[in-house]
């Protein structure tokens, strides 16, 4: 099979988490450059050490790069506020774009759930990392109930695996990921915390989703989610329940408020998840960046495979 060439734009620790995935193997993919604004950030010196061409002008440096006509897809790993100015220029190049920051661009993609729905896009935004933990849970619940009312999901992550890129997104990670709540898992209402744990030593990525749902039955609820941890786990193998999955029945008689909706009763579920690391460049607790990354290489590769498809 023919692999298709990857630039990654952004040098710092998901960038460079991603290229060290995409080096360590990959049958569709083929790292062709890599791209940051500092000439000595510790990932523009492995892309180097590596034989990776690198470029530490930007967007313009990637451009003007001998390779870049034959590059086809383009990982932007830089924040929010980059990307907006960064997606225009990819797309009329005719780059496939995957999205890493909180943009929110393209269509939301979280692979286990909707990425089949978008292989033609081209643009993929690959939501937050707390929205590729939580997002699958969320569904998996929806599909397994009449209406899912109300979701609810706090990711908390060690503090020392949020670089600046990270602490600069933190207003767009919540309005982000609570949209994507909705739009992809499938609740009438999301909403998204996100907690930055200065623990000692670091903690591994911890999720929590609550729902509130009518309709289904706790068995059909359990399994769903069962199959749908499975399926993460597929891509991310340190993704895993940290506990059964807890129920409890919310009456007619005690109601609770969601705003926007008003008084509802249903079923209250929680789903408590726990995501370790690969290590591929950044220690095992860093869960948050493993399952970013992971996710943004299986939808290059899956969006690969469909252009080798075409071609056959």
């Amino acid at each position: 099979m023919m692999k298709h060439k990857v630039a990654i734009i952004g040098s710092g620790n998901i960038g460079t988490d991603l290229m060290m995935k995409i080096l360590k193997g990959s049958d569709e993919l083929e790292m062709a450059a890599m791209v940051g604004i500092d000439a000595d950030s510790d990932g523009l010196k492995r892309a180097r050490d590596l034989g990776v061409a690198t470029t530490h002008e930007g967007l313009e440096g990637l451009r003007a790069l001998p390779g870049y006509a034959d590059i086809s897809v383009v990982m932007d790993a830089t924040s929010a506020k980059a990307h907006q100015a960064h997606h225009p220029v990819l797309v009329a190049d005719g780059k496939q774009v995957i999205d890493l920051t909180p943009a929110a661009i393209g269509p939301f993609v979280v692979p286990p759930v909707n990425l089949e729905d978008h292989r033609e896009a081209t643009a993929l935004n690959m939501v937050t990392c707390g929205g590729q933990a939580t997002i699958p849970m969320v569904h998996a619940v929806a599909r397994a109930c009449d209406r899912l009312i109300y979701a609810e999901i706090v990711a908390s992550v060690s503090s020392r695996s949020a670089g600046p890129g990270t602490r600069a997104n933190i207003d767009e990670f919540t309005q982000t990921t609570a949209r994507a709540i909705e739009q992809v898992g499938g609740a009438e209402r999301g909403k998204a915390i996100i907690i930055l744990n200065p623990a000692e030593p670091p903690m591994l990525m911890r999720d929590s989703v609550f729902t509130l749902s009518e309709g289904g039955d706790e068995a059909a609820i359990r399994d769903s989610v069962q199959r749908m941890a499975e399926a993460v786990r597929s891509y991310v193998p340190g993704y895993r329940l940290k506990q059964d999955v807890q129920f409890e029945r919310i009456s007619d008689t005690a109601p609770l408020n969601v705003p926007g909706i008003g008084k509802v009763s249903g079923l209250k579920t929680s789903i408590f998840i726990e995501v370790e690391g690969a290590a591929d460049y950044f220690p095992a607790y860093a869960g948050n960046l493993d399952i970013m990354t992971s996710a943004a290489k299986a939808a290059a590769e899956s969006w690969a495979r469909a252009r080798q498809g075409e071609a056959a």
